[in-house]
């Protein structure tokens, strides 16, 4: 029951990387922007986490659900899964929006 956490993160985030290849949305249109900004996204995060964790606002919750392994005092594994997925969740919906927003554009005119 340890990983079951990371589990669920790994499975949505597959997830996400399905609609991402389908669409072409965000590693499947311009990889090397992508990754540039998802890695952005997730050092970011893992500072503010950092930061938080410094002064005193965070600490490592206590679930059997959670595997244990940590990347620094306070800062479970599981929580760089959670900062990478939410960053990716982040620009695939972007994306989505994005091609949302051209298509809409395209019925706008072709109907004039």
């Amino acid at each position: 029951m340890g990983l079951a956490y990371a589990a669920v993160l790994l499975v949505a985030g597959g997830c996400m990387a399905l609609l991402d290849a389908r669409w072409g949305l965000v590693l499947w249109r311009d990889r090397r922007r992508s990754l540039v900004v998802l890695v952005t996204g997730i050092l970011f995060f893992l500072l503010w986490d950092i930061i938080a964790i410094a002064l005193g606002f965070y600490h490592r919750g206590d679930s059997e659900a959670m595997s244990g392994l940590m990347l620094a005092p306070e800062l479970p594994v599981e929580e760089l899964a959670f900062i990478t997925f939410l960053c990716y969740v982040t620009l695939v919906l972007h994306g989505l929006m994005g091609l949302a927003a051209a298509r809409v554009g395209n019925i706008r005119r072709s109907s004039r």
